[in-house]
């Protein structure tokens, strides 16, 4: 089957599954052996070369479901961004990053990075020009994340890649909170595309994961690192990852319809200062999301008003979780300046625009009216 021309859900449901030869399995056998013959085989299959049965295989979903060539699998994915940054950084590179994004990733550079005599400059936004003033002659690699975490800026992917291409420069993205079932970065000229495939590739809460996609010729120049670094994944997780992947479709869909109801219905509430969602046309780049987005995601964040406790707010929710991650088919919420960003620093936050009150919600497939109504009672709560 070509991928090419097979529709989402199908690509979910089959492509990367490993045959069962033997018995004729409906799903995927796992191979959990961890030493494979090396003598009169066409491929030498270890471990840390990425390359057992269960790692090809879901590879090659990854890779379809990005439009792209190949990808990769990795234990989590600050293995996966940190393994692609050091495919393309050597001493003396510079790396221009856009300054809203994941707080893991902007504590590996500004940590990281100094060690290893790898220069790097944050964007003061996320407008084209802001990667344009950043470029240097040494500058190796632009990386951007849209919709960013936990803010939900939308960033050009297209004028971005351009950018890069016009210079000589790889580009990436994080397109972790869009998922490959609302935004495909390699259709618009990014050269790579990386996830946490702990999120929407696992949906359930029960994985830790990562991957990277693109094209043959730079994943292998991550492969080439990272099987130094031994950042791959156990084929148990990996049959975990193939399994809940084939309803990433239906779950993310369902999420992303339930996101933007739960958006439209925050934006009107007294309680509720303000809504941050690329799907409501307040947005300020709600044109552009539309523009090369399937769907707005299922990711939002808002702030309540200064009299309502945040922290008090979330402790008060019966059915959504306060919980450090997301993506899974339960709403969790959570504050990113104690958990996702909480490695910057005061000052580091305030610049990108991440309050102590800011919330983050993660949205799931359950009924609307349901989280409406759990919202309402904590607020209820505080108030009495």
């Amino acid at each position: 089957m070509k991928s090419k021309k097979l529709g989402l859900n199908t690509i979910c449901a089959h492509v990367g599954e490993v045959p069962d030869e033997q018995f004729k399995g409906a799903i995927s056998p796992i191979y959990l052996s961890s030493s494979y013959q090396f003598i009169d085989v066409d491929v030498k299959r270890y471990p840390r070369y990425f390359n057992t049965p269960n790692q090809d295989y879901l590879s090659k979903k990854i890779a379809a479901l990005e439009h792209t060539e190949t990808a990769m699998i990795f234990g989590s994915g600050m293995a996966a961004i940190s393994h692609m940054f050091l495919a393309f950084l050597k001493s003396g590179d510079h790396i221009v990053v856009q300054n809203s994004q994941y707080g893991g990733t902007t504590n590996f550079i500004r940590e990281e990075f100094p060690k290893l005599n790898i220069e790097f400059t944050f964007t003061n936004g996320c407008k084209l020009e802001d990667f344009e003033t950043a470029i240097q002659s040494n500058t190796k690699l632009i990386h951007i994340e849209s919709p960013s975490n936990p803010l939900l800026t939308i960033t050009d992917i297209k004028a971005v890649a351009n950018l890069g291409k016009l210079n000589n420069i790889v580009t990436s993205i994080d397109n972790t909170f869009a998922s490959p079932v609302n935004q495909n970065p390699i259709d618009f000229g990014i050269d790579l595309v990386m996830h946490s495939a702990t999120k929407y590739f696992g949906g359930h809460s029960d994985i830790c994961a990562g991957a990277v996609a693109g094209p043959e010729v730079l994943m292998d120049k991550i492969w080439n690192v990272s099987k130094n670094y031994g950042g791959s994944l156990s084929d148990f997780t990996v049959w975990m990852l193939e399994r809940s992947m084939k309803t990433m479709g239906l779950r993310v869909k369902a999420q992303t319809k339930n996101a933007a109801k739960m958006a439209k219905w925050l934006d009107k509430q007294p309680f509720v200062k303000q809504v941050y969602y690329p799907g409501l046309k307040t947005h300020p780049d709600y044109k552009l999301a539309k523009s090369q987005m399937k769907g707005f995601g299922a990711m939002l964040s808002f702030e309540l008003i200064d009299n309502i406790d945040s922290n008090q707010f979330m402790k008060q929710l019966k059915l959504i979780k306060a919980s450090m991650s997301l993506a899974g088919i339960e709403s969790t919420i959570l504050s990113p300046a104690q958990t996702s960003h909480a490695l910057l620093t005061p000052e580091q936050r305030k610049d990108i625009g991440v309050t102590d009150g800011l919330i983050r919600f993660s949205v799931g497939i359950e009924a609307v009216k349901d989280l409406k109504n759990d919202i309402i009672q904590s607020i209820a709560t505080i108030k009495n």
